[in-house]
């Protein structure tokens, strides 16, 4: 929705908001096009987070805290020491070689 209409509708406010904050929006653009689903998503951290409320969900009501701490923390060493917590969420080549380029301009 562009900015006029939020005004138009009498939004001012969300209007400014958006003016106020599209630099920040768009920082995503910064990086290397590659990157950009993957910025904009956090699907690895959303798939954890579900993992834990499933397996949380099953035990049900935990004694104490520090029980439901233990089961997090049990999952969480799982998955760190799976596949599935070593398989890399982004290509970083991608930003060595934007790297690279940045320190060939700034040196030649």
């Amino acid at each position: 929705m562009a900015v006029n209409e939020l005004r138009s509708m009498k939004l001012s406010a969300a209007a400014k908001k958006v003016e106020d904050s599209i630099e920040e929006t768009l920082t995503y653009m910064d990086f290397p096009s590659q990157h950009w689903t993957r910025l904009r998503t956090n699907n690895t951290l959303g798939r954890l987070n579900r993992e834990i409320k499933r397996r949380t969900k099953a035990v049900g009501a935990f004694p104490d805290g520090q029980s439901a701490l233990m089961q997090v923390c049990a999952r969480l060493r799982h998955v760190a020491g799976t596949e599935w917590g070593i398989k890399r969420y982004m290509n970083m080549d991608h930003l060595h070689e934007l790297n690279m380029e940045l320190i060939n301009q700034q040196v030649g």
